[in-house]
């Protein structure tokens, strides 16, 4: 007699040798042998198909977590250094605070469902991973998603930046990755949410709004919650008043490096997204999720590079030289505005989301001032208003086939593409209740936290540095200026917000006095023609 295999057991295959022996087969012993010997094998590679589709899901959310050290450094760069220490220690603050509230209840209101009771609008159940893993989700999957969360509150710490209170940051960073951006995710990802097209049925205009990868739920969510932060907070101090003061960031080269480390990080954020890569399609021997999973890295590619070009050229023509900030806001907007339909778009119509999304940004950036809006980082029209051209861009190009592999049938494609306008309609509708959703409870919690003066740091701070008045000391990095004392009252600045008028007395450049920094004054005063 044959050893059992693994699937049957000496017992399981002894049963069914006897039930095959019953019914007058001769070789009964034989055949069970065989069966249990190819369920054996549908069991393994069933286990296989599922290791290597947790371990995809696994790497691609690490992808997404180094997005936060892209954040980190471009934050940094595009800041003044006598504030990059506090912007950095946002982003580990995202990182913590938010991720405890998303373990705690946002993942439970974003992916939180139950036989009894599917809620179109809220969680119901996965409140700190309670029945996790389960058959349609498992650890992997949080931590995915988590990944995502902080990237939302990241977006939205660019916005302020400069000028917040620390606390102010944990309050909307717990706020937003526990209960804003999850809303927004249970209605767009949730396989019972009312405005995706994961619903089985009774779907918005009968085909639901695609947001493969988030345009909408993390970009415009963080965008727009940076918006209403900014601009119920006011400029910083010296960005509209008189003088002028520059404020332009301390590094470039931080500025390339996270934008580098973003578009690396971006190929775990838009292929990721399929969360499942053995998955392979009807009537083909070669093609199934992984082909998809290669288009889609190339959409996001080729959509950053054409915004990132087309960005670089216009302001050439506009301010008449090559600017590195400009180019790489430019492709991060065009990623932005791809996430959506990277998985459901042909690759040549990524190039013409990119060239919208730079003129966009563009003309965003240009009349942002005009309503003395302050955002370091350009975030909220970068990822707010990208993204938002993102799910309108989607509506018009999405293709029936690409929509098929990714959602199954029954779902819309892209007007242009021959799909008549019920996705458009459904695209509409998901900015237009992402900014109504995102105002209604980012708006009043950051209008209470200036209300309460819990919001914006003093103008002594604001004018000192934040590293120097908040993070003891700065980030030691040598800056020549701060090697001197200086003098007051001198000189007098007024910077005006929208609810109050700041004077603050700042020093003229040649009441520069010696402080007691080391014992090499003799060196010191060669090097400066006599200035110590």
């Amino acid at each position: 007699m044959a050893s059992p295999s693994p699937a049957c057991g000496e017992q399981n295959l002894a049963d069914l040798t006897q039930l095959l022996s019953s019914a007058g087969l001769t070789n009964a012993t034989s055949v069970s042998d065989f069966m249990c010997k190819t369920f054996s094998l549908t069991s393994t590679s069933r286990t296989h198909q599922l290791a290597v589709d947790s371990l995809y899901l696994l790497v691609s959310a690490y992808l997404v977590f180094s997005m936060q050290i892209g954040f980190a450094m471009l934050c940094a760069g595009s800041v003044r250094t006598k504030n990059s220490m506090n912007i950095m220690m946002t982003n580990v603050l995202d990182a913590v605070a938010g991720g405890l509230s998303f373990y705690l209840i946002g993942y439970g209101i974003a992916f939180g469902r139950s036989s009894e009771n599917n809620n179109g609008f809220i969680g119901t159940n996965f409140y700190a991973l309670h029945q996790t893993p389960n058959p349609s989700m498992d650890f992997s999957f949080f931590l995915f998603q988590w990944a995502f969360a902080i990237a939302a509150a990241g977006i939205t710490s660019g916005s302020i930046a400069e000028r917040t209170q620390f606390r102010a940051y944990l309050v909307y960073s717990s706020f937003l990755m526990g209960f804003v951006y999850p809303v927004v995710a249970h209605w767009t990802w949730s396989d019972d949410g009312w405005l995706g097209p994961a619903k089985a049925k009774d779907r918005l205009f009968s085909v639901g709004a695609i947001d493969f990868a988030g345009s909408g739920v993390v970009h415009m969510v963080g965008g727009i919650a940076g918006f209403w932060g900014a601009f119920i907070e006011g400029p910083r101090m010296g960005r509209f008043g008189t003088p002028r003061e520059d404020m332009r960031g301390q590094n470039p080269a931080l500025v390339v490096l996270g934008t580098l480390l973003l578009w690396f990080g971006w190929f775990g954020f838009n292929p990721g997204s399929f969360v499942k890569i053995v998955v392979p399609y009807d009537g083909s021997d070669f093609q199934g999720n992984w082909t998809a999973v290669g288009r889609t890295a190339v959409t996001t590619t080729l959509a950053g590079c054409a915004a990132a070009l087309t960005t670089l050229f216009a302001r050439k023509k506009m301010v008449g030289h090559w600017s590195v900030t400009d180019v790489c806001n430019g492709l991060l907007g065009g990623f932005a505005a791809i996430t959506s339909g990277c998985a459901v778009v042909e690759p040549w119509t990524a190039i013409i989301c990119g060239f919208v999304a730079a003129w966009l940004l563009i003309g965003l950036n240009y009349i942002s001032p005009r309503f003395r809006y302050d955002d370091p980082l350009e975030a909220a029209q970068l990822h707010g208003g990208c993204g938002a051209w993102g799910l309108l861009f989607t509506g018009l190009f999405a293709r029936e086939k690409f929509v098929l592999e990714a959602y199954g049938s029954g779902r819309g494609h892209g007007a242009f593409m021959g799909g008549g306008g019920k996705l458009f309609a459904a695209q509409l509708i998901e900015v237009l209740v992402i900014f109504g959703w995102v105002t209604l409870t980012m708006g009043p919690l950051f209008f209470g936290l200036h209300y309460k003066e819990h919001l914006r740091i003093n103008p002594d701070s604001e004018v000192a540095g934040m590293d120097e008045t908040h993070h003891d000391g700065p980030t030691g990095v040598i800056d020549p200026v701060s090697m001197y004392s200086v003098k007051r009252p001198s000189k007098r600045i007024t910077a005006t917000s929208r609810t109050e008028s700041v004077h603050v007395d700042l020093p003229q450049s040649d009441e520069i006095v010696e402080e007691n920094i080391c014992d090499k004054c003799d060196e010191c005063d060669k090097q400066n023609n006599g200035v110590k």
